[in-house]
C-alpha cells in the first residue's frame, strides 16, 4: 500500500525549473510579496488581532510563504501576531519549508482539521487543482461516470485504459448546459474542492478571517476535460506510468463561489490574476526590483513578471479569489466584484 513518503508530491524535486512544474512563486518574488502585502492590508480589515493563524495549504518549499513573510515586515505587529501553520502531508517537502521558514517556528498539519482554533487568514496556491476530479461522459443511452482499468490481460505491466461504468450516475453533478452537451462532452467535478471550500467558510464563519485562493480555471461551471498530466514542463499521457507526473484539473470557480455561500462566506472575485496583481502595485515592485540591476538581470526580473501577469501567458487562465467572514467587505484587488458579476 503507498504511503504518504511513496507518494508523487513526497519527492522534493518536482517543483522548480529542474522538476516537473513550476508555480508562480517560483517564477518571481514579487507574487508572494504582493500576497505578503494584501494579507497586512486584511489584517487591518480584521481588526488587526493580536494573535491570528496564517495558515498556507500546499506550501511547496516555503517560496512563496517566505516571500509574504519578507514583505510583511512593514507591519511589525503584523508579525508579532503570527502563528504560522502549513498543511503538508510530505516529509521532504517539510524539510524545504523548515530551511526557509524555521525562524517562525511553523507547526505542520496533515490537514486543516488540526489547525488550532481562531481567526485565520489562509493562502492556498495551486492547491484545488491538484485534488481528485470525477469524470462523466455523455453517451447516446446517457451519462456515465469515466473510470480506469485494465486495458488487456498483461498484469505485469498494468496497462491501463479509461472505461464507463454501466450503469448511470446517481450523483450526477448539474451544470446549466449539461442536458444539452453533444454526445461524447465530458464532465468533471471535484468532490474535494467541495469538501475543503466548505471546510474553510464554516471556519471562517465561525472563527473569522479570510482565505485566498489562486489556481487556473474558469469562472463559470461547463462540460469539457481538463484533466492533464505534465512531466519535466511537457504535456505527459494521463495514464502512462501513473505516479511519475503531476496530475491536475482547472478549478471550477463557480463551484468554489456557490459553496462558500452556501456555508455563509463572503466571496470576492474571481478576478483574473494578473489584474489582480497590477491592482495592488505589481509593476511599481517591478521596476523597484530591476533599478541597479545589469540589463540582463532586468531582463530576467521582467520577463517573470510577464510570464505571471500576462493575459497570454498565466495572467488570465489563473484566477485569484478571496472568502471572508461576512463583514469583510472590499479587499485589497477585488472592489465589488463577484463570480456573478463577470462573465
Amino acid at each position: 500500500m503507498e504511503t504518504v513518503a511513496d507518494s508523487y508530491y513526497a519527492r522534493p524535486e518536482v517543483i522548480g525549473a529542474s522538476g516537473d512544474f513550476i508555480t508562480a512563486p517560483e517564477i518571481s518574488q514579487v507574487f508572494g510579496e504582493i500576497i505578503g502585502l494584501w494579507a497586512v492590508t486584511t489584517w487591518r480589515k480584521m481588526g488587526s488581532p493580536t494573535s491570528f493563524h496564517l495558515v498556507e495549504c500546499g506550501p511547496g518549499r516555503g517560496t512563496l510563504m517566505a516571500d509574504l513573510l519578507r514583505a510583511s515586515k512593514i507591519e511589525s505587529r503584523f508579525l508579532e501576531a503570527v502563528n504560522l501553520h502549513l498543511v503538508e502531508q510530505s516529509p521532504a517537502l517539510r524539510e524545504s519549508q523548515k530551511l526557509v521558514l524555521q525562524h517562525m517556528n511553523p507547526q505542520w498539519h496533515d490537514s486543516l482539521d488540526s489547525v488550532p482554533d481562531g481567526p485565520m487568514i489562509l493562502i492556498a496556491n495551486e492547491f484545488l487543482d491538484a485534488l481528485p476530479v470525477r469524470q462523466f461522459v455523455k453517451t447516446a443511452n446517457g451519462w456515465h461516470e469515466r473510470v480506469v482499468g485494465l486495458s488487456g490481460n498483461n498484469f505485469d505491466e498494468l496497462p491501463l485504459a479509461f472505461a464507463l461504468c454501466p450503469n448511470q450516475p446517481e450523483d450526477m453533478p448539474y451544470v446549466h448546459n449539461v442536458q444539452t452537451a453533444p454526445s461524447e462532452s465530458i464532465l468533471e467535478h471535484s468532490p474535494g474542492t467541495v469538501v475543503f471550500v466548505n471546510k474553510v467558510s464554516t471556519r471562517i464563519l465561525e472563527r473569522g478571517g479570510t482565505a485566498l485562493i489562486a489556481d487556473y480555471g474558469h469562472r463559470r461551471s461547463a462540460v469539457g476535460e481538463t484533466l492533464q498530466a505534465v512531466k519535466s514542463h511537457q504535456y505527459h499521457p494521463v495514464l502512462n506510468a501513473p505516479g511519475t507526473a503531476d496530475l491536475t484539473a482547472h478549478v471550477d470557480f463557480q463551484v468554489v463561489a456557490e459553496t462558500a455561500r452556501l456555508a455563509g462566506a463572503r466571496v470576492h472575485g474571481p478576478v483574473e490574476q494578473g489584474t489582480w496583481l497590477n491592482r495592488l502595485g505589481f509593476s511599481i515592485r517591478q521596476l523597484q526590483l530591476v533599478t541597479g540591476k545589469t540589463t540582463e538581470e532586468a531582463r530576467t526580473i521582467l520577463a517573470a513578471g510577464r510570464r505571471i501577469t500576462d493575459p497570454d501567458a498565466m495572467g488570465a487562465l489563473f484566477k485569484i479569489m478571496s472568502l471572508s467572514h461576512p463583514d469583510l467587505t472590499d479587499l485589497e484587488g477585488f472592489n465589488t466584484e463577484s463570480c456573478h458579476a463577470e462573465g
